[in-house]
């Protein structure tokens, strides 16, 4: 591989902002494919994202700005998607450059619902992009943390251990440490789950739980994602790594989570479309909720606090009630 490999990041939210930010700091030039145009022209004469992470500004000269992902994506190597979940598919269709020599990177905290495949999973399947060529960014790592220069962690999972130590490379900083796994599969789906126990946090919060209640819902969450990651993906991990415990903490407790927000709503009344509304950044958990549930009917791993969440935004049951009843089943 050539000693400098380029770089694309592909999405123009939050994620992606921060992603663009933690490669500015090592990376000449850095491909930026956003569906915008006005934010790319805002952009390029205010250099900051109009929408996202406006406090960010970004050095013109090391961006290669386009509405065209087939131009992005065919000037680099590596591809770092972050966009929602919900639009991955649909961004893909437009694609006519081959992605099977590209080195993919999954940013995206969700599933596919058209394919119901974790975003690494649809890469294989449907642009047979080959397994050691795809791999994951997790955190714990709140984008709004990034643009603080806050110290943060991130995960970089790859099963070729060498293509994921050049991308933590190029994101490592003085603010930002990485850390390398093999757990591509267990750590993709970790960062869907935890925004489905950030949602029930958030929908406790907003019925009135407090902190202890809540502490015994994150300790029963994470207890219930190593039965789930288990039956989808049964290999020796440690549950309490950062990018299993420490993503969900950060998720479930913190005030920049966007899940938590979302459910924060519901459980104050909030409906489920009216809550979509108000927000101006997608909760990915929503999406997550209905996938994980229907995946977990052929795995059959125990799973009450995804039932429970699912129960209250896919079949409209009320949160005061399942949320009681779920109190009564955590240990």
């Amino acid at each position: 591989m050539d000693k400098s490999p380029k770089f694309a990041v592909i999405g123009g939210g939050s994620w992606a902002t921060a992603i663009v930010k933690m490669l500015s700091e090592n990376v000449d030039t850095i491909y930026w494919y956003m569906r915008s145009n006005y934010a790319i022209e805002h952009i390029k004469k205010q250099e900051h994202n109009p929408n996202y992470l406006s406090s960010v500004e970004f050095d013109i000269n090391q961006l290669e700005l386009s509405s065209d992902i087939n131009k992005t994506v065919a000037a680099a190597d590596f591809l770092i998607f972050a966009i929602p979940s919900a639009f991955v598919k649909r961004e893909l269709d437009a694609l006519t450059v081959s992605l099977e020599d590209k080195i993919i990177f999954s940013a995206i905290k969700g599933i596919v619902p058209e394919s119901s495949l974790i975003v690494g999973e649809h890469f294989e399947e449907y642009h047979h992009v080959p397994a050691d060529n795809i791999g994951v960014i997790t955190g714990p790592c709140h984008a709004e943390e990034v643009a603080l220069e806050r110290l943060s962690y991130l995960t970089i999972a790859c099963t070729d251990e060498k293509k994921a130590k050049i991308l933590a490379d190029n994101l490592s900083s003085e603010y930002i440490k990485c850390k390398l796994s093999d757990d591509v599969t267990g750590t993709e789906y970790a960062a869907m789950l935890k925004n489905i126990y950030a949602i029930a946090a958030g929908i406790a919060h907003g019925l009135g739980y407090g902190d202890n209640f809540q502490s015994v819902l994150m300790s029963n969450a994470i207890k219930e994602m190593k039965r789930f990651i288990k039956k989808v993906h049964s290999m020796k991990r440690n549950i309490n790594d950062s990018a299993y415990l420490g993503d969900l903490l950060v998720t479930g407790y913190s005030v920049f989570s966007r899940n938590r927000m979302f459910g924060n709503m519901i459980g104050k009344g909030y409906t489920v479309k009216s809550a979509q509304m108000e927000m101006s950044m997608i909760a990915e958990g929503y999406y997550a909720t209905e996938s994980a549930y229907k995946i977990n009917k052929d795995k059959g791993a125990k799973t009450p606090i995804i039932n429970a969440v699912y129960g209250i935004l896919y079949e409209g049951k009320n949160p005061k009630k399942v949320i009681k009843k779920l109190a009564e089943k955590l240990t």
